[in-house]
């Protein structure tokens, strides 16, 4: 094995939490290298998040065009993906090119390394014949990749997962969408609304099964009217793909038909390729179990999807924030309280800045570092009408035996609701602890779903009695005001 050379601080994986770390890391003064074996800014960039929502804003554009009749006249729609796809290729992900992102990490004092990234023991991390050796510590931001279901026939045909289905240049005549999550549906109704026929098959009883029932009514009937089929309680037992296409059966025989077939049913961490066992960590788990400061062991943080807490870009974000803080920490109490780059020109200056914050910590109480919390987690399907969600549904609530108060108002009976004269059947959903009489979880549906759950987000977040949401002023016409109806409804 190669010498090391001795670094500060190395960053295995550059998805959105990693390349947050290792840049604010970097920006500290500490010496940093970033090792990426993909594009750095990992799914969100450039297959997840930004080119999904400009596929949705272009979607839903058309449906709004669509909705002129008996609102403003009448109006003609012919859908187009070429500028959709252009947009995404250009605006979005440079052609899925990430030099600009790489530069921006290496603008801030990183270095950059590209290739495959493993651990070869405490503190150690090898990238071909290369080996680095951290001086505090290594973090952990490896990301997820599309899992597929072991179906009969799957792995041997050219079926689509998301990166595929975002870079589209030509939509298929038909598709067949396994998987009726969030990101199932989301794309479900982009295609539909650009003239694909298009075919949800889910294994469970609902989509959105993670959701609401309400919600996923909702959102089932939604997709419906935009010509979607959707087939509920189907599990997949096998797959053949011809010239014709691609053809699923269900267990039961049933068979449905595309010419290409889109598998969403989850994404795994790759916990084998990593090396784990050399520091003392068993590979064989689904996820990386970390604490509330994201420690994997002494001196290994873990970031973003890898840790299991959601596949959502703000659970990185969130994450990196506190791993910042913690690894600063660290470098502070391993040096006395020294300068953590060692180097006096910056003191003062952002290590100043970012070691202030380890110290004192989000609660601003000394020595203490940020803890995650979950608690308000908020997620949002971007379908038409949106599903915005956080904390506890109703059903989690009473298998965890919380005495629940549940507050429901259709969106349509709103002021607001009325005036946008499109029943979609948007809703506010209140889950609520009677003995505590706080808000334990909240769902949002309807034109702007998940803005109006920012609101929430916050009462869910910082326990806000009811009794101080009742007597908020909501502002009229909004969406928003349907809250306090909602709350006005809670009943046991």
């Amino acid at each position: 094995m190669a010498e090391p050379e001795l670094v500060d601080v190395i960053v295995l994986g550059l998805g959105v939490g990693g390349e947050e770390v290792a840049g604010r890391l970097a920006e500290a003064g500490l010496t940093v290298v970033g090792v990426e074996r993909n594009l750095v800014g990992g799914e969100c960039p450039y297959w997840g998040c930004i080119p999904s929502k400009m596929m949705i804003r272009a979607a839903n554009a058309i449906a709004e065009a669509r909705r002129v009749d008996g609102l403003a006249g009448t109006a003609q729609v012919r859908p187009d993906w070429a500028p959709v796809a252009k947009r995404i290729r250009e605006e979005a992900t440079d052609g899925w090119d990430d030099r600009v992102a790489v530069q921006r990490f290496t603008d801030k004092g990183g270095r950059f390394v590209r290739g495959s990234g493993r651990l070869a023991g405490p503190g150690r991390v090898r990238v071909g014949d290369r080996v680095f050796q951290a001086r505090y510590g290594i973090v952990l931001g490896t990301g997820t990749t599309p899992s597929a279901p072991p179906v009969d026939g799957l792995a041997d045909t050219p079926y689509w997962t998301n990166r595929e289905a975002i870079e589209v240049e030509e939509l298929p005549e038909s598709l067949l969408v396994l998987g009726g999550g969030a990101i199932g549906l989301e794309l479900a109704q982009v295609f539909a609304r650009f003239g694909v026929r298009v075919t949800v098959v889910e294994a469970s009883g609902r989509v959105l099964a993670v959701e609401e029932p309400e919600a996923s009514e909702v959102a089932a009937a939604a997709l419906r009217a935009d010509g979607v089929q959707i087939h509920t309680g189907v599990r997949a037992a096998r797959v053949e793909h011809d010239a014709g296409g691609f053809t699923l059966r269900g267990a039961d025989g049933e068979g449905f038909t595309a010419e290409r077939l889109l598998v969403v049913t989850g994404r795994r961490a790759h916990l084998d390729e990593l090396g784990l066992d050399t520091i003392g960590v068993d590979a064989s788990r689904r996820y990386l179990p970390v604490d509330d400061r994201l420690h994997v062991t002494d001196e290994v943080w873990a970031v973003g999807d890898v840790t299991g807490e959601g596949a959502f870009t703000h659970i990185a974000m969130y994450q990196a924030s506190i791993v910042v803080a913690d690894v600063l920490d660290h470098v502070r109490r391993a040096d006395g309280g020294a300068d953590p780059s060692g180097t006096a020109s910056v003191v003062g200056g952002a290590v100043g800045s970012a070691s202030s914050l380890a110290v004192t910590g989000s609660s601003g109480s000394a020595g203490s570092v940020p803890r995650a919390d979950y608690r308000a987690l908020p997620r949002v399907t971007f379908t038409d009408p949106e599903v915005g969600a956080v904390g506890l549904t109703e059903q989690q609530a009473r298998e965890r035996g919380i005495n629940v108060q549940v507050g429901f108002t259709k969106l349509s009976s709103s002021t607001r609701g009325w005036i946008h004269k499109t029943d979609d059947g948007g809703f506010i959903k209140l889950v609520a602890d009677a003995d505590q009489g706080v808000l334990i979880g909240a769902t949002s549906v309807g034109p702007a779903g998940g803005e109006v759950l920012s609101g929430l987000v916050v009462a869910v977040h910082a326990a806000v009695p009811l009794a101080q949401l009742r007597h908020m002023i909501y502002a009229y016409p909004t969406f928003h005001r349907a809250i306090a109806e909602a709350l006005g409804s809670l009943s046991s």
